[in-house]
Order: structure tokens, then sequence, then C-alpha cells
């Protein structure tokens, strides 16, 4: 439409001097429903017997309407935030789930909202919904909980696209929360506590093999030493005596029976 060439014609611009001469005659009663003022954050689109005016929006600031020939509405240039309701999705591996997001967009072609949709807020609210079901059903629940912010640009990209024709531009998408059936939770509970309690034996086991190397590596030390064993009685000794025991075992050295 913003391309069209065509003029209103030789009736058009005949009502357009009836329509000013009128201005004219009842000046300046006339000027107060002439004149309208558009604030910073919009702009007007201006409809000259059914034609859009210069075929771009004006203001802001003061605009000058003609009675009986020319209408406007006002468009909101301001960012707009679109809470998608949360949606029943089946994910790709078969698990549902419920999710909701928020999307933030602008309007930056007020003459394109105007004329290429009827109504270009419930057309992307609409939109929104549709393409968040089809993304998000192209992904398993991990992707979903792991992957939000890929998710969120992937489906920005392709608002972007679908609601340039609209004037529209998608600033932001956020998923804000996933919701899966309880069992589900619990199942995935459950995975997580056994996938820890199997790291927990590794760590345990790797533990133990690192114990008995170096248990081993002691023993063929001491077994060098003969010396070296009657030191360790004696420093087990002193441990047993630092605790405040009653019974206090002193060990026999092993060198007394080897006479034997």
């Amino acid at each position: 439409i913003a391309d069209r060439q065509e003029g209103i014609g030789v009736c058009g611009w005949i009502l357009v001097s009836l329509s000013f001469l009128l201005v004219l005659i009842t000046f300046p009663i006339s000027i107060w429903a002439c004149i309208k003022v558009i604030r910073e954050y919009e702009r007007a689109v201006v409809f000259r017997l059914g034609r859009i005016l210069s075929k771009k929006a004006k203001g802001p600031g003061l605009i000058l309407v003609l009675p009986c020939t020319d209408t406007f509405i006002k468009v909101d240039l301001r960012t707009v935030t679109c809470k998608i309701p949360p949606q029943e999705i089946l994910t790709k591996d078969a698990v549902t789930t419920q999710v909701d997001g928020v999307v933030y967009y602008r309007i930056h072609s007020a003459v394109s909202a105007v004329a290429n949709v009827t109504d270009v807020h419930s057309a992307t609210f609409l939109l929104s919904q549709t393409t968040l079901r089809n993304i998000l059903g192209t992904h398993s629940l991990a992707q979903l909980l792991a992957g939000r912010e890929e998710i969120a640009h992937s489906i920005q990209a392709i608002l972007d696209s679908a609601t340039e024709q609209w004037g529209i531009k998608v600033a932001r998408v956020e998923i804000k929360d996933v919701r899966i059936p309880v069992g589900m939770q619990r199942a995935m509970a459950a995975e997580a506590e056994a996938a820890q309690e199997a790291r927990a034996k590794v760590v345990a086991a790797e533990g133990e093999m690192n114990a008995s190397k170096a248990l081993k590596q002691a023993s063929m030390v001491l077994a060098e030493s003969p010396a070296g064993l009657q030191l360790r009685y004696l420093q087990t000794l002193t441990t047993l005596a630092a605790e405040n025991n009653s019974t206090i075992v002193f060990p026999l050295p092993i060198n007394m029976l080897e006479s034997l």
C-alpha cells in the first residue's frame, strides 16, 4: 500500500477544495476542529477520501485535518509487552509440558500497521502463541530446560520475519516458566539421585584403590626398615594415649619373637 502512487482524482480535488473553503469561511472557529496534537511517541495515519495521505504517518506535533474529507488513526510507537498464557505442548520425546512466555515488540511503520492488518496487536499475540507451540514441539524436554535462550532467539527471528510486513519489530522473546507433570518431576528427581549415588560410588572406589596403592608402598618401605615399624608402633601408642583411653595396648616387638 505504501508504494501506490494513484491520486484522489478530479472529484477528490473538488471535494478537498470545498472542504478547505469551508474552513476559510468558518475561520477561526473551524481551526480548533482542524488542528490535532500528536504526542512524541505517537504517529497519525491520515486518510483523505479513503487514501493514505502522503503514504507516510504524520507527527509528532501539530497536524492539519480537513473536515469532511480527512480522517486519521493514532498509532502508539512504544514497546508493547505481550504475555503468552501457558500453552500445552507435547515435546519431541512425548512429554506434556506447560510453557508460558513474554514477547516485547513495537511498531516501526505506522502505515503498515494500519493498512496491512486489521488488528496488529491481536495478530501478533496469536502468531506468538502458535510460533511458541510449533518451535517447542520440535525440541526434547532436556533441550527445552537447558537451552531456553537459544530457543527464545529462534522464536524471535521467526516472529520478526513474519511480522515485518505488519510494521512490527520484535525486540525480545523470553520463556518464563516450564511446568512438567508431578510424576515426571519425581522420575527426574529419582534419576538425578541415582546418578549422584553412582558418581559417589565411583569416587569411593577410586579412593579405595588409591589408598590400597599407598598402603602397598608403605608396607614395602616398612619391610626394608624394621625400625620404621617400631616407630609406627610408638606413634600409634601416642595417639591412643591422647584420646584419654583407660586401656592401653602395648604391642610386643616382633624381633623378640624371632629368637623363639
